[in-house]
């Protein structure tokens, strides 16, 4: 065979391995869940392999919705909240050590027992809105009724020792929810995907063509803009703003994020925003830290590997920890 014919047929064998090479496919799917839209893509060769992937991602957050959501009948958090008390598993007493330890690191400001004031000021489904402020009387007798060292944990049963004290998981179930969806695509053979519950979100990896994640952080005084870029690599982030929950009572508007000391709105931060690399810890710090002195948490975020925050305080000046990838928008 002559030394021309073996370079036609190799030429010839290059175009077809060419021709059979797969393309990488972006495959998106949303679902509802907690009250809001979770969102899950996933770069893949194969699409049915990828919606199979993002469809068990979605049966792990149901899961998880359905076995500790205090808003879901029959849940273990909600049997504890009418009973008193519950067995608990590895993973339920988890969660609840993950809390304690924000709760300590606030000086007790963060605390899961905050459903009396959030029900005063009108932050409910089964409460009508509020038209005046709340009385100094509804305050005091709501914060009375906030303590998170009520809730007592012997060996695997979890004890609440005041009746009217109430475990609400808003604000750190839907980050663990996005863990673990994020630890189930991963366990499935996922290199690239993305999972996004509003202000909740994991990154895997990097972006289909290999470049970091960009997010648009919101302006949270017009949350139709974008305030500036975050870049994602394999991290997750957790959003905390006046904007995203809130009442209007005599043409003011009054957030969601409350001092349990005042019963009043945190006053001295519009947004924060925490990286890391663990989605409950981004959810659940978010929140902590917006109850936190901004000086606090950015030693804390400065002074631990892998955490990164920014924070929009009330005259919208711009914190940045030291290793934070964000670019502010002109």
């Amino acid at each position: 065979m002559s030394k021309s014919r073996n370079i036609f047929l190799l030429f010839l064998l290059f175009l077809l391995l060419l021709g059979c090479e797969k393309k990488i496919k972006r495959v998106d799917s949303e679902q509802f869940a907690f009250g809001t839209f979770f969102k899950i893509s996933v770069f893949g060769f194969d699409e049915k392999t990828s919606k199979n992937q993002i469809e068990d991602a979605f049966k792990e957050i149901e899961r998880i919705d359905s076995k500790f959501n205090s808003k879901v009948k029959g849940s273990l958090v909600d049997n504890l909240n009418n009973l008193k008390t519950e067995k608990f598993d590895d993973e339920g007493l988890y969660l609840l050590n993950e809390v304690k330890e924000a709760y300590n690191l606030s000086n007790h400001k963060y605390d899961i027992t905050m459903e009396p004031l959030m029900n005063v000021w009108g932050f409910s489904e089964e409460i009508e809105p509020r038209t005046t402020l709340p009385s100094k009387e509804e305050l005091n007798e709501a914060m009375s009724n906030v303590d998170f060292s009520k809730i007592r944990i012997e060996g695997n049963k979890v004890f609440i020792d005041k009746e009217e004290i109430k475990i609400d998981t808003g604000s750190f179930l839907k980050g663990y929810a996005v863990k673990k969806a994020g630890e189930k695509l991963r366990a499935a053979g996922v290199k690239n995907g993305f999972i996004s519950a509003i202000s909740s979100i994991e990154a895997i990896g990097t972006k289909g063509d290999g470049k970091s994640w960009k997010i648009g952080i919101q302006n949270p005084n017009n949350p139709s803009e974008i305030l500036g870029i975050v870049e994602l690599n394999n991290q997750s982030m957790g959003v905390s703003g006046d904007y995203q929950t809130y009442v209007e009572i005599n043409g003011k508007k009054y957030h969601h994020i409350i001092d349990k000391e005042t019963g009043y709105p945190v006053n001295d931060k519009k947004m924060v925003v925490v990286v890391n690399n663990d989605s409950l810890e981004a959810d659940l710090y978010s929140t902590t830290f917006f109850l936190m002195p901004i000086e606090k948490v950015l030693k804390q975020a400065n002074e631990t590997e892998g955490l990164d925050v920014l924070i929009v305080d009330k005259n919208d000046k711009i914190y940045t920890s030291k290793n934070l990838k964000f670019k502010k928008n002109n």
